[in-house]
């Protein structure tokens, strides 16, 4: 993903809508995003890169049908529910 990718991503979006990070398919979790800096790689190209607050706050599991979203879970249906019989006491006769 480039610069231009991400800024026609978020174009869709209106500009006081608070920003998250996703991170961890595996155990996904929501972050509040710090900062943005450029550095060289390897080959002298920038790479900017998103950072995490210095807080390091984290707002919890990642809401489930964002990890459905990116892909990172596949969708999921609660168990079916199975009707319960009449209960009370059982005299046994």
């Amino acid at each position: 993903m480039t610069v231009g990718d991400l800024l026609d991503l978020l174009s869709a979006y209106d500009r006081d809508t608070p920003v998250r990070l996703a991170v961890n398919p595996f155990f996904p979790m929501a972050h509040r995003l710090g900062g943005v800096d450029s550095v060289a790689d390897e080959q002298g190209r920038p790479v900017v890169y998103i950072a995490e607050s210095p807080e390091a706050e984290q707002f919890g599991p990642l809401p489930p049908a964002v990890a459905v979203a990116l892909t990172w879970q596949p969708p999921a249906e609660g168990p079916a529910r199975r009707r319960r019989g009449a209960s009370g006491p059982h005299t046994g006769q």
